[in-house]
């Protein structure tokens, strides 16, 4: 089984993209998909091993203070396309970054708690920025932050805490879930992405608006997600973990940005971070690719 590990991910893409009709009206079952994946990743996480570090401050810091700058740079030319950028870069790090980057070798305490603070502070900052950004404006601090909340909590908290108390209550159960059911994340992982994927096209192929601002949305997301990948793997590389920072940069929670962008931007702007899911996970299919060709031959 472990031989085929290195098709599955291309697999899903494609059956995402040519079945999006389909599968996108199955969107309902990715939360519970991407919760359980969280919890047997986070039952391995040992609280004692997570600090915050200045790598993560950095992280930070080009979300926080780099999504306002491109933000800034781009309105004077086109308005749409520099919300989407906005809320893809500023969107806080997918639940499901977690589980990818152990995959590829991270460190699981530097992501759990990158993942955890990051969706924090990006709750706390997005409301004041969309305060004189967007459509709603007038919408006050906390109505946002907790509509904000309500989205990443259940995915976020829930399947830690239930991890952390199983390993504190019932800690053979839990070395039970640690040594056998660690490729459960993966094949998880597979299933989601077929349907993420399904959804995104699905959802691109709905939109209308100049096909212009389409075309440039779409170049977009490729800068995009090349910049943060390769800017998240420099940080990473300097605090000795270069998958933890590439992950946690590159890797965002678009499902997240898209409502975003459609309750407090222009909705055609939710697009970019759509078209940007799709570079995403086929950056991480060939990281992933990669990984298992080199333990292939290393076992050959």
């Amino acid at each position: 089984m472990q031989k085929y590990r290195s098709y599955v991910l291309p697999v899903a893409i494609v059956l995402g993209l040519f079945f999006h009709h389909f599968f996108a009206q199955m969107n309902a079952v990715v939360p519970y998909l991407i919760a359980i994946m969280l919890f047997f990743t986070y039952t391995n996480v040992d609280l004692k091993s997570m600090h915050i570090s200045a790598f993560h401050l950095w992280l930070l810091l080009f979300q926080v203070a780099g999504s306002l700058l491109c933000y800034l740079l781009i309105r004077p030319f086109n308005e749409i396309i520099a919300q989407g950028i906005l809320v893809t870069i500023l969107t806080p790090t997918a639940t499901a970054a977690v589980v990818v980057a152990v995959m590829l070798g991270a460190n699981l305490a530097t992501m759990a708690t990158y993942n955890l603070l990051c969706n924090l502070i990006i709750a706390l900052v997005a409301p004041l920025y969309f305060s004189f950004i967007g459509i709603h404006q007038d919408h006050d601090f906390w109505h946002s932050f907790l509509l904000i909340m309500r989205k990443m909590a259940p995915l976020l908290f829930v399947p830690f805490l239930l991890a952390i108390l199983l390993r504190v209550t019932l800690p053979k159960i839990n070395s039970f879930i640690v040594r056998r059911c660690g490729d459960i994340t993966f094949y998880l992982w597979a299933i989601a992405l077929i349907v993420v994927v399904g959804r995104t096209i699905n959802y691109i192929f709905t939109q209308t608006g100049n096909m212009h601002t389409l075309i440039v949305m779409a170049i977009s997301a490729v800068i995009l997600c090349v910049i943060q990948f390769a800017l998240g793997r420099y940080i990473g590389r300097r605090y000795h973990d270069v998958v933890a920072g590439g992950q946690a940069l590159g890797q965002k929670n678009t499902v997240l940005a898209i409502w975003i962008a459609q309750t407090y931007l222009f909705p055609l702007s939710s697009v970019l971070p759509a078209i940007y899911v799709v570079w995403q996970n086929l950056y991480n299919s060939y990281q992933l690719y990669k990984k298992n060709r080199k333990e292939e031959k290393k076992k050959n």
